[in-house]
């Protein structure tokens, strides 16, 4: 936890300080240019109404673009994206304080200070400043405590943060794990927010001693969060999942493997499916786990579906030519997607195949995963079979099985290596037409770490080893309230399992 702290505070002052250095020239400028504060102020208020985490994402596509201009060296996932959405998310609070405490401002004051001959850059400093310090630091502090909040967010696209164990937590439905990181985000905040009310009222009260030790305190804060971050060695391999239970066992069991190798060991967590492939081929992580189906789709962008071998063979190809990817070999287990019910509740309306469920469909609620709706698989599972539900709901993949059971959907976009499908007793639906491509687990090896040959082979006994029966029993004991294990110590006892 320390390290995410520590992290989650860099980037957070970092964002805060960007955006104070943007804001307050900008207020200065639209204090007196009411077009330029119109427009200023506009653009500040459109962005608080963007979500922080479609923000937070839509400097991923930006960014891609412009590597074609600065070259390959420009990062497009971890700090740099966060460090832009979350200085956009600051500015609106400063620039608006900023300008209100300007056009607030006595005009007798600043009539006195042109009359004793004051330059611009004098009123400014001498009479302007001082007057607006106090309103300022208030839209500072505000800024300040949004800023920690929305970082939080920043896991989703690959920068630690406090948000790494929220996220996890809630996967996993640990919830010690969800508390521990609101908590220290929320104290986080709240020691922000304190520091910078010290020099909030040392302003107002003209007291600069206030001002000067609320400061010291803050930047030493900052600075011992630097020093607390570890530095990351030449032997450091990072591994990136995606945002659920399975991902997190095996990146947790490729870790173990390459710690008895002698690998130091970082895990980036909670990452989406084009941002993991995305970080993997760009050296912002050095390995991760992904699926046939869902490289199919995603990266190649085929609807096709030439079965199993052949999309293996062609995906073999197609990372090797293009992105210069490893793919290490297929796990020994598939996690498709498949259309389940509950068994009671497909057995009284007569359910077996997806075109016996088209039929009940205009009668039922589906539930998917947050992205489910969007991705191309099922765009052809419904085309194929006609499928028209009467809602559609989304869920994260923690709730979605309870939602499930509780009623709240009559069908679900399950996971067939997930133990709580034979938990929970519920029906996979059959899909006669081949519609879902296959899910071969892959282990993909980025391109600079896959020039390491003792990496390679502490990775190879891996390959074939993993069957979907010891999938799913890793993956219940994660999900399972009953006797919850962790990921790490779900990936040791797969490890003796398949025999490691």
């Amino acid at each position: 936890m320390g390290d995410k702290l520590s992290a989650h505070v860099l980037l957070a002052a970092a964002a805060l300080a960007l955006g104070i250095i943007t804001a307050l020239p900008l207020a200065v400028w639209a204090s007196r240019s009411p077009p330029v504060s119109r427009i200023a102020l506009g653009f500040a208020s459109l962005v608080q109404t963007i979500p922080a985490l479609a923000l937070l994402a839509l400097f991923f596509p930006v960014l891609l673009s412009l590597r074609s201009v600065f070259g390959e060296g420009l990062p497009t996932l971890g700090f740099l994206p966060a460090l832009l959405a979350l200085a956009l998310y600051a500015l609106l609070p400063i620039l608006r304080n900023a300008v209100t405490a300007r056009e607030h401002m006595a005009g007798g004051v600043l009539e006195a200070a042109d009359g004793v001959g004051m330059t611009r850059w004098q009123k400014l400093r001498l009479v302007e400043a001082p007057l607006a310090a106090p309103y300022i630091m208030a839209g500072i502090r505000t800024a300040a405590v949004w800023t920690i909040g929305a970082a939080t967010l920043s896991t989703t696209i690959g920068q630690p943060s406090l948000g790494d164990p929220i996220f996890a937590g809630l996967q996993t439905q640990n919830w010690a794990l969800v508390l521990a990181g609101c908590i220290a985000s929320a104290g986080l905040a709240m020691v922000a927010d304190a520091l910078l009310g010290a020099v909030e009222r040392g302003f107002a009260r003209r007291k600069r001693w206030l001002v000067w030790s609320g400061i010291a305190l803050a930047l030493a804060g900052v600075a011992a969060a630097g020093i607390a971050q570890r530095p990351t060695t030449g032997d450091t391999i990072v591994i990136g999942a995606k945002n659920f239970s399975e991902q997190y066992i095996l990146a947790r069991l490729i870790g173990q493997r390459l710690e008895s190798a002698g690998y130091s060991v970082e895990y980036r967590d909670g990452l989406g499916s084009a941002v993991v492939h995305q970080a993997l081929t760009s050296g912002g992580i050095d390995i991760s786990v992904d699926y046939t189906g869902t490289l199919w789709t995603n990266q190649l962008g085929r609807s096709d579906n030439p079965g199993r071998e052949a999309m293996y063979d062609e995906l073999v190809r197609w990372e090797r030519e293009s992105t210069g990817t490893l793919v290490l070999g297929q796990l020994g287990f598939e996690n498709a997607y498949a259309l389940a019910m509950r068994e009671d509740r497909a057995a009284a309306l007569g359910i077996e195949t997806l075109g016996d469920l088209a039929r009940a469909a205009p009668r039922l609620t589906i539930g998917g995963d947050v992205e489910f709706f969007e991705r191309p698989e099922w765009i052809a599972v419904r085309s194929a079979y006609g499928l028209d539900f009467d809602r559609q709901r989304n869920f994260t993949s923690t709730f979605l099985y309870d939602a499930l059971t509780g009623g709240e959907a009559d069908v679900i976009s399950a996971y067939t290596s997930d133990g709580r499908v034979a938990a929970d007793r519920l029906r996979i639906i059959e899909d006669t037409k081949g519609a879902f491509p296959s899910y071969d687990a892959l282990v993909l090896i980025s391109p600079d770490a896959a020039k390491d040959a003792r990496l390679v082979a502490a990775l190879e006994p891996l390959v074939g080893a993993i069957s979907v029966e010891a999938m799913r029993e890793a993956n219940l004991s994660v999900d399972r309230l009953e006797d919850k294990r962790s990921p790490a110590q779900a990936a040791r006892t797969l490890a003796d399992k398949i025999g490691f």
